[in-house]
């Protein structure tokens, strides 16, 4: 079987490509995919995030194990993309070089049979370009605590200057 996936770029422009790997590749493989696709280089830290239908994140997927405690963390060369990637949980985000935040978007559109002589994976169509940097990111959520800056000044709290 081919999974044909649409990675979208988290912009204000539209910017995509539409992919088609085989069911059995790993995530791993659709990582190496998506950055030849864009014109990464591949070298930056990346993760996959399982998401509903509505991209509320949920579990991630490292490219390497950089987890307190070794062996813990799901790695996308472990996990088979038709294990991850179905009908019913159809969406994924991916995150590429953690500095920069590049966020993608990725939707699984349809599943059909392999093509004789075709090579997967396989850029089935490219739009848009990629920009020089990545788009900035909105937050546009509230603290989800209450500070209370009503103190005035450090000056006021009575240290004292020579405590160590």
């Amino acid at each position: 079987m081919v999974y044909k996936i649409r990675v979208i770029l988290d912009a204000e422009d539209d910017i995509f490509r539409d992919l088609e790997l085989e069911a059995h590749n790993t995530l791993e493989d659709f990582h190496n995919a998506i950055t030849q696709a864009f014109g990464f280089l591949g070298n930056e830290m990346a993760s996959f995030y399982t998401c509903d239908l509505e991209w509320n994140q949920d579990e991630e997927i490292a490219l390497f194990d950089m987890g307190e405690i070794a062996g813990e963390a799901r790695l996308m060369h472990s996990v088979i993309l038709s294990d991850i990637l179905t009908e019913k949980s159809p969406k994924l985000i991916y995150l590429y070089d953690f500095f920069n935040m590049w966020t993608f978007f990725v939707e699984l559109a349809d599943i059909a049979e392999k093509e004789d002589g075709r090579t997967y994976p396989n850029v089935l169509f490219s739009f848009g370009e990629l920009p020089d940097s990545p788009p900035e990111k909105k937050f546009e959520s509230k603290p989800s605590i209450d500070i209370d800056d009503s103190f005035g000044s450090y000056d006021d709290l009575d240290f004292d200057e020579n405590w160590n």
